[in-house]
This record gives C-alpha cells, sequence and structure tokens, in this order.
C-alpha cells in the first residue's frame, strides 16, 4: 500500500530488515581480527577492549553488592550500558534502555518514562548506589546525564537497604575523575544539539577537568540540559532543565571528598492513551463517538463533585450490577441499568463511529506535570593502610510534583529523603585467597506530603475525536485544594545495620553474604478537612523490625564459564507515588513486608574479554502479600529466564544479544479470587449497546479462578533484542537495533489483547575533528503498537498507541 507522498511501506520495511540482518551478521568478515581487539595491561589490572563503547562487563562495577567485582564476577543477573552506547545509538529514555538489557519491558505508567518494569514489577532507581524516592510516573528519568547506567534484576543487596522484588536502575553521573581515581591532565568539553520530529530542540553541555586553588588539587564536572520539544500526540509538550555537578578533591593523604548533585525541572503531562477501548479499535482504529450529557450547572465550564453527585448521588460510577438488582460481577450489567433515571445520565448523545487518529489522546488543553526534583550527595572517603577503607555517604533527594488530567485525576507530592551511611571495608590476601568484609550502620529518614483525587475518574466522557467540554472537564481537587481522595503527611526513620562478606578461594570458589537488620518507624496521619470524605483513622504510627539476608556463590571452571547461584530475603517498605505510606497499612502492621529470590546462572568471558555471554533463571516471589502497592509495588511471584551476550568483534565492530522470558503472578488477586477493575466495554458482554454507560465509569470484581487468570497483563512472556554497530575508519558509524515483543493482554480481564510486534532503530553518525554528527530513525519500518497501561486497574478501558517513525539529528562539538 502506497502512503501520500507514494512510499511504499513495505519496501521500505522489507530493506530495513535486510540492512539490519546484513550489519548484525558481518561478523565472518571481521572475526579474524579479534585478537588484535585487547589489551591487557602487564599487572592484569586493566583491560582496555577498543570498539566495545564500553559496553563489556571488564570494570568493576559495585551497584550489586558493593565489592569492586566485575558483572562476570557477580552471582546476579545485571546488565551495564555505558555513556558510549547511550549516544551511539542515540537512547533518549528509559524505553530504549530495553534492547540494551534483558529482563527488562515498561508498561505505560500514563507515558512517562520514570522507572523500568523489571522482572514483570516496577523498578526502583538508585543514584550512586543510594534509593531515590519512588518515580513510577511523577517525572522522566534523566538519560543524557548518565556516566553509565547499571541494570540490576532481583532486589538489592542488603548493604542497600529495604528494596523491590523486581530490580533497580543505577544511575553513575558524570564524574569529576577519570577511571582510576587521579584527576584529569586537562579540561574537556562538549556541546550538543539534537533536534528532530515533533519539533524536538535539546541542547546539551558538559564541562569538566582538573583545577587547583593554591597548591589544592580538585577535580569538577559540570552538566547542562535544556529541552523544549513538541510532542506527536495533541496537547503535550515537554520543557525541561537539568544541571548537574560534581568535585572531587583530596583533603589530605587518603582521605578525599566527593560531592555534587543534579537539580530537575520538569514541565510535561501524563498521558492516558485511547479511551473507549475495544479490540476493534485496536485492530482497525474504529472508535465509538459520542457526547457526555453537560452537568455542568453552574456554567464555568468544568464539573465539580457537588454537580455531579447532585446528578446522580455517588456519582457516575457504578459497581457491578447492582443499580439494576445484580451483583459486583461484570456479566450482571446489562442495558436495563441504564435506561432510567438517574442513571441514563451516563447515556452519549449524537454516536457514531469513527477512525480515530493516534494523535489523539486523553491529553487536555490544561493538563500539566509539573516535577522539580533536587538530589545532592557528600561522600567522605578514608582510606587507611591494610586495605582498609572507610566511607561516610550523606544522600538527599526530593521532589514537588502536581499532576492534573482533566478526565478527573489529580495527585501533588512534597517529598524528601536524607540518608547517611557509613560503610567500613577491610580486605585480607593470603596464600588462600582474597576476603573482603563490609560493615554499615545507617540512617534514612524519609517525610511526605501526598494529596490524590481519584473518587471522579472518567475516561470515556471525552469524545477524543471532539477534545475536551464542561460535560468532560472535571474540577480537579489540585485546582480547588478540596475534596481529595486521600491527603496525608507523615514521615518514617530507618534505623539499620548490614554486613557483608566476600570469600574469594584461589581455587576458584567465591560465597558472598550478607545480612541486614532494619528498625523501622513511621507515622502517617490523613488531613481530614481536605478531603471529601472523612476517613475510617485519623492516622496511625508503628515501629517494627526486618530482617535481609543473601548469600551467593560462583565457581570458576576451565574455558572461562562462571556458574553461580543465589538465595536471597530482602524486606521491603509499601510505600506510595508521593513516597507515602498508607495509615491503614501501619495501623494493620503491614507496611513492611519482604521478598524471596532463588537464582541460578552461567557466565563466561572469553576471546581476551571481548566475548560475554550470560543465561540465569529465577524465582522470586513476595512472602507476605497481604498489603500492596498496586502503582508501585505488587505482591506477585514472578518466573524467568535471561539471556546475554556481547561481543567486540573487532575495534569495528560491536554485536549484542538478550532473550527474556517472563510469566508474573498476582498473589493478592489469586487469593482473594478476584480483584477490582475499571470495566471496559468488552467486559460488559452483556451490554449490547455501550454508549448507554460510556458517559460514566462501571467498577466491578473481575473473577481469578486460576493461577493463568492472575498474570500480570501487558509483560510479555518473549522478548527477543539485537544490536550492533560498525565504525568506519572515515569517521562513519552505523547502528541498528531490534526488540521484538509477544502479543499481551491490556488489562486483568483478558478482554483485549494487543499486537505482538518488532521495532527496529536505525542510525548513522560522521565523526571529524572535534565535530560529530548523527542521524538516528526510531521505528525505522513505522510499526503500529500499543503499550498497555496500569494493567491492573485500568487495562480494560485505556492503552497507549505508541508513536509512529521518528527521526532526530546530532550535532556535537568537543573541545
Amino acid at each position: 500500500m502506497m502512503d501520500k507522498m507514494g512510499f511504499d511501506k513495505r519496501t521500505f520495511r522489507n530493506r530495513a530488515y535486510a540492512a539490519a540482518t546484513a550489519l548484525l551478521c558481518c561478523t565472518a568478515m571481521t572475526a579474524p581480527a579479534f585478537a588484535q581487539s585487547a589489551d591487557a595491561e602487564p599487572d592484569g589490572q586493566e583491560i582496555v577492549v577498543t570498539g566495545s563503547l564500553g559496553a563489556l562487563p571488564i570494570e568493576n562495577v559495585g551497584s550489586v553488592f558493593g565489592f569492586d567485582k566485575t558483572i562476570v564476577e557477580t552471582p546476579r543477573s545485571a546488565s551495564t550500558i555505558s555513556a558510549e552506547q547511550i549516544e551511539r545509538f542515540g537512547i533518549t529514555d528509559i524505553y530504549d534502555l530495553v534492547a540494551q538489557s534483558p529482563g527488562t519491558f515498561t508498561n505505560s505508567f500514563f507515558g512517562v518514562g520514570g522507572a523500568l518494569d523489571i522482572r514483570g514489577t516496577p523498578g526502583e532507581v538508585y543514584f550512586r548506589g543510594v534509593r531515590r524516592l519512588d518515580n513510577p510516573g511523577n517525572y522522566p528519568t534523566p538519560i543524557a546525564a548518565s556516566e553509565r547506567i547499571d541494570i540490576v534484576r532481583g532486589p538489592a543487596s542488603p548493604i542497600y537497604g529495604p528494596s523491590k522484588t523486581g530490580g533497580y536502575m543505577n544511575f553513575v553521573p558524570k564524574s569529576a575523575r577519570v577511571q582510576g581515581g587521579s584527576y584529569m591532565s586537562s579540561p574537556e568539553g562538549k556541546v550538543s544539539f539534537t533536534g528532530g520530529s515533533w519539533e524536538r530542540a535539546d541542547l546539551q553541555a558538559e564541562f569538566r577537568g582538573p583545577g587547583r586553588i593554591g597548591t589544592h588539587e580538585f577535580g569538577y564536572s559540570l552538566y547542562a540540559e535544556i529541552e523544549n520539544s513538541g510532542s506527536y500526540y495533541e496537547n503535550m509538550s515537554t520543557k525541561q532543565t537539568i544541571l548537574q555537578a560534581a568535585l572531587d578533591t583530596d583533603l589530605a593523604p587518603g582521605l578525599r571528598l566527593e560531592f555534587g548533585g543534579m537539580y530537575h525541572n520538569y514541565k510535561g503531562q501524563q498521558n492516558g492513551g485511547w479511551n473507549r477501548l475495544t479490540q476493534e479499535l485496536v485492530d482497525n482504529s474504529t472508535y465509538i463517538t459520542g457526547t457526555a450529557q453537560s452537568l455542568d450547572t453552574n456554567g464555568d465550564g468544568q464539573m465539580s463533585v457537588e454537580e455531579i453527585n447532585a446528578a446522580i448521588p455517588g456519582g457516575l460510577s457504578p459497581f457491578g450490577g447492582f443499580a439494576c438488582g445484580g451483583n459486583p460481577s461484570p456479566t450482571s450489567i446489562t442495558d436495563a441499568c441504564f435506561t432510567s433515571s438517574p442513571n441514563n445520565l451516563l447515556n452519549l448523545v449524537d454516536t457514531g463511529t469513527a477512525k480515530l487518529s493516534r494523535r489523539k489522546t486523553l491529553t487536555g488543553k490544561d493538563d500539566r506535570l509539573d516535577n522539580k526534583a533536587t538530589t545532592l550527595y557528600a561522600d567522605l572517603v578514608w582510606e587507611g593502610p591494610g586495605d582498609i577503607e572507610i566511607k561516610n555517604q550523606l544522600f538527599y533527594d526530593s521532589y514537588e510534583n502536581n499532576n492534573e488530567n482533566s478526565y478527573g485525576y489529580s495527585q501533588f507530592h512534597d517529598s524528601y529523603v536524607i540518608e547517611d551511611k557509613i560503610v567500613v571495608s577491610k580486605t585480607f590476601e593470603n596464600d588462600a585467597g582474597k576476603f573482603a568484609f563490609q560493615l554499615s550502620p545507617s540512617i534514612r529518614y524519609t517525610h511526605f506530603k501526598h494529596g490524590e483525587d481519584f473518587t471522579y475518574e472518567y475516561f470515556h466522557r471525552v469524545d477524543l475525536t471532539q477534545g475536551y467540554t464542561p460535560a468532560s472537564d472535571r474540577l480537579l481537587s489540585t485546582e480547588c485544594d478540596c475534596n481529595y481522595t486521600s491527603y496525608v503527611s507523615g514521615h518514617y526513620t530507618d534505623l539499620a545495620f548490614a554486613g557483608l562478606a566476600d570469600l574469594d578461594f584461589k581455587f576458584g570458589l567465591d560465597i558472598t553474604l550478607g545480612a541486614r537488620y532494619d528498625r523501622i518507624k513511621a507515622v502517617s496521619n490523613f488531613n481530614a478537612a481536605k478531603m471529601e470524605v472523612a476517613p475510617a483513622i485519623a492516622g496511625a504510627s508503628d515501629t517494627d523490625g526486618a530482617w535481609s539476608w543473601s548469600a551467593s556463590a560462583n565457581y570458576k571452571l576451565p574455558f572461562g564459564l562462571i556458574p553461580y547461584a543465589t538465595i536471597a530475603r530482602q524486606s521491603v517498605v509499601i510505600a506510595g507515588q508521593g513516597a507515602e505510606i498508607a495509615p491503614e497499612n501501619i495501623a494493620g502492621g503491614t507496611f513492611i513486608t519482604a521478598s524471596k529470590l532463588y537464582e541460578g546462572g552461567l557466565k563466561g568471558s572469553w576471546l581476551n574479554d571481548t566475548l560475554y555471554a550470560a543465561v540465569s533463571v529465577y524465582k522470586q516471589e513476595r512472602t507476605d502479600y497481604s498489603a500492596q502497592s498496586s502503582t508501585v509495588n505488587q505482591a506477585v511471584e514472578t518466573k524467568g529466564l535471561e539471556a546475554e551476550a556481547r561481543w567486540a568483534v573487532d575495534e569495528h565492530l560491536l554485536l549484542t544479544a538478550g532473550y527474556t522470558r517472563t510469566k508474573v503472578y498476582n498473589l493478592t488477586f489469586l487469593e482473594a479470587g478476584s480483584t477490582f477493575s475499571f470495566l471496559g466495554i468488552e467486559d460488559l458482554v452483556n451490554v449490547t449497546d455501550p454508549t448507554l454507560y460510556l458517559g460514566g465509569q462501571p467498577g466491578g470484581l473481575i473473577p481469578i479462578a486460576d493461577r493463568a487468570a492472575s498474570r500480570r497483563a501487558g509483560i510479555p512472556t518473549n522478548l527477543y533484542s539485537l544490536t550492533g554497530t560498525y565504525a568506519f575508519d572515515n569517521g562513519i558509524a552505523l547502528t541498528a537495533s531490534m526488540v521484538s515483543v509477544d502479543s499481551v493482554y491490556s488489562g486483568q480481564s483478558r478482554a483485549v489483547k494487543l499486537p505482538g510486534y518488532t521495532l527496529f532503530d536505525l542510525g548513522a553518525s560522521y565523526e571529524t575533528g572535534p565535530w560529530l554528527l548523527r542521524m538516528v530513525v526510531k521505528n525505522a519500518t513505522n510499526e503500529k503498537y500499543f503499550r498497555a497501561n496500569f494493567t491492573e486497574l485500568f487495562g480494560s478501558t485505556i492503552v497507549l498507541p505508541e508513536r509512529p517513525r521518528s527521526f532526530q539529528a546530532t550535532v556535537s562539538y568537543k573541545f
């Protein structure tokens, strides 16, 4: 089929497949050169592999256990993405990381890339090895400001404190020192501008080097990014400013100070995607049109809570078929439920069908997502005689968030965390091997203030072909500072002590053991004056403790093979989107729970460390599922397999491949036998005309009859990825990446199925002297695909149509 410009999409797609295949399969022509691609230092301490873009796991990474070990030596499933990879492949958001790391995939959290889903559950974000505040969709996590991103699959080591089940991303910011700890010999910098489709405009500048005040030396690193971009979607844009600074200095022999921070001011919007979801809409873009009946009696252009309740007491969200003598099941809802007063106010008028553009989504002209995040750190490190080190890490992270969506959801956060951790490290080495130990007391204080408004959340009242009107635009709690569903403030303090031991025997066995005890005091109180309905309790406080531990072992076999096994138990605090703890969870003693991990795998590095491969199998689950946060911390069991290979064939060619198999089961749903969900058109099989209720939002209980029904929707069972880059000697470099994803259900009821898809990104760059020009084509074959959105609650009602083919071009100048 030809488009309006006569462009043959099928021919382009076939040519793109062929080009990518040729790039990824040209190994045979270059393999003989691999022997020249590695250069080992005489003492064996440093290995440099040219052409690897820093993608090979040959450098020490302390983000997994806290010990300076390479990914190959670490008995856990983990991957590292370097700044060179980020730049070469044009990685701009966390969704791009899926091609670079197995075990990762992210459902849409209303279109905002805050954190990856790792092993099928929402992950966490760390900064230099310290956990940040939760960010499921408060703001997009900045990618370009990183020197390296470590993705660790499974709960964190005991040294890092209570953490979630799935895993975390650890961001390593631009450093003030070069590798090895010495100061740079001279300053260097770079200025880049990226433009592209949909008025993308992004300016970045970085400058780092050595400095001197009198005879005192220091190293510094400065980074700034300013973006003012449009969007493929209507009524969306991005304005953000990112400032990052780091300074390292030696205060005395063996004593150094590392401090810095990052400020991120983001202004954008969340994106709920398409409403009025049906299989026909996904398959053929056929959309049910119709206008809701206005309830705006005072003529101010918005529906208030009072106006809604005056029309239908209790609102426009009937629960199951109770309104017409039924039960909580979706099947009990019939046409008769909506044909008489007052439920006939849910009827649409002027109904019909239309073909819906992917650009038209739930975002309104007045929607906003504003977030200011500040992150600061100060590390004081003393390196004493006999391989002893004492490090004091002081960390601060905060955000101020305001999120408003015209269809009826708003929230705010005003939260911060301060953590101080001391790590005492000591290493012993003798004829038996090398034995490292760490002891770490810490204190972490989190203060939160959080309000949200979701009782009157109506996705379907707006006709996306027309946009918002007074009949569909709701007066939000953050606009009137009233009628919140929940408004809480409080704090919690975590006093902890952790210990780790790494016993690396010379005969090949390496054992890592760790334990931690957390004593957490939590206080949370409702602000009833700001809430529509008075809470059952005013607040709660409690103190509880929890143990975490881990045991891992690997063994260096001949031919470079290293099998490993890990068993771990990790405690976790049940906190929400704004780092808040619900008073009900504190009162019920369920604000702390734990997860267990069983993992085994095989790793290896060959050809002078130019070829790396790993495979792991695992089972992890929450040991207590009496409480969960459906947005950021679910009670699940996950089983899966992850495989990864990276090969720097020679100084020109780098290839990577990944495979992920994931099955996630929600244990809370399985135990209860059902779960509450917003009900979509395909759920209400006994309603012949959906326009009878699209002026409201029916809800009900989805039966979870067996283990299969408890599987988390939106997460593909199988995911395949390939990337390749070839750098010619004349300054030209080519890149290609592919991600292939299984079809998935959009929601827990499994009523709508989203098709599988294969994405190709292609890129080319030219470097000459200090200049670099790069072009990247994302979704090169213009694949039409979708991302499920908050599958547990909204999966049958909304879905995010993803963006078509897009282009971005970057020009950089280094000095």
